[in-house]
């Protein structure tokens, strides 16, 4: 195991530095304990104010929401933008929520579906190597999968000290541990361990480790292949998670096994897998990640963006 060591408090905490990451830690507290209907009213009015505050990021969402589905009309993308925006605002209280509401509380808003799919990984001595999508609600979506079968992520220092504090030990109230987002062969091994571990595919990391690939509107989106890397290295059984809004709260929707992503060569795979998040955002568009420059590596580095 070469879990990530817990960051531990310091009296350092306490000083000037940090008193506005702890007033914004008090109020967001004392916020999420109001009745969770209230909660999810002021988060769609916080949607609105992060509108004002970063319209760069609002013009993103647009932007990708439009690429991805050509087919929509101006009133039907800024529909989905303006809803998008409001589930940003939530975001912000699922993850105070996430860190530091009692499992009782958590329990009575979370529902998992599809965990049929990780017993059958599992009974078959694998690995469950879970691709979850960059939802906005997955904080709270991964303190709850926790409390039906506790999870193994990669994670990334926050550069606040405080903050990465509080991050480290809210995701792990209910999960098993964390390893540093570059220790590739900590997570196989996790994973050759029958872990249920927890990997994110769907953003764009770079030119060095994609290939392009058709998500969506846009023919060729860079598509990161370390997915391919773990599921062909590591005994395991690759399937999609994903965290999904209810009318009582939330649920993390597991998909059916993709064991062909092993065995296909690069660009069908993940062709493939694409598509099926492509899919499965469609399910709820509102609620997933469209602030992040989805489309930014170009085929070409002299391409010109797709932003401007």
């Amino acid at each position: 195991m070469s879990a990530i060591t817990p960051p531990s408090f310091k009296l350092a905490f306490l000083g000037p530095r940090y008193w506005l990451v702890w007033l914004g830690v008090l109020i967001l507290y004392v916020l999420t304990w109001l009745p969770f209907s209230w909660i999810r009213a002021i988060g769609s009015g916080t949607g609105k104010l992060i509108g004002r505050i970063v319209p760069k990021r609002v013009n993103i969402a647009r932007r990708n929401i439009s690429l991805t589905w050509p087919h929509l009309s101006a009133d039907e993308v800024e529909r989905l933008t303006n809803e998008n925006l409001s589930r940003a605002g939530m975001a912000l209280f699922e993850t105070a929520m996430g860190w530091w509401w009692p499992g009782w509380r958590i329990k009575r808003h979370f529902t998992i579906e599809g965990y049929e799919y990780v017993e059958a990984a599992l009974a078959q001595n694998k690995g469950v190597f879970g691709l979850a999508l960059h939802n906005m609600n997955l904080e709270f979506a991964c303190r709850g999968l926790g409390y039906t079968h506790p999870a193994i992520a990669f994670y990334r220092k926050h550069n606040n000290p405080l903050i990465d504090y509080l991050q480290y030990h809210g995701r792990a109230r209910s999960n098993k541990y964390m390893i540093h987002k570059r220790n590739a062969r900590a997570l196989i091994a996790a994973l050759d361990s029958q872990e249920l571990c927890l990997y994110l595919p769907d953003q764009d990391y770079g030119r060095s480790q994609s290939i392009f690939v058709p998500f969506g509107g846009v023919a060729k989106t860079a598509t990161s292949t370390a997915t391919l890397m773990f599921a062909r290295r590591a005994d395991c059984v690759p399937m999609i998670f994903t965290s999904q809004y209810t009318a009582n709260g939330y649920k993390v929707k597991i998909y059916p096994p993709m064991p062909e992503l092993a065995s296909l060569d690069d660009e069908h795979a993940l062709t493939m897998l694409n598509e099926k998040v492509a899919e499965i955002v469609a399910e709820q568009p509102e609620s997933y990640l469209w602030m992040h420059k989805r489309f930014k590596t170009r085929p070409d580095k002299d391409d010109p963006s797709l932003y401007d």
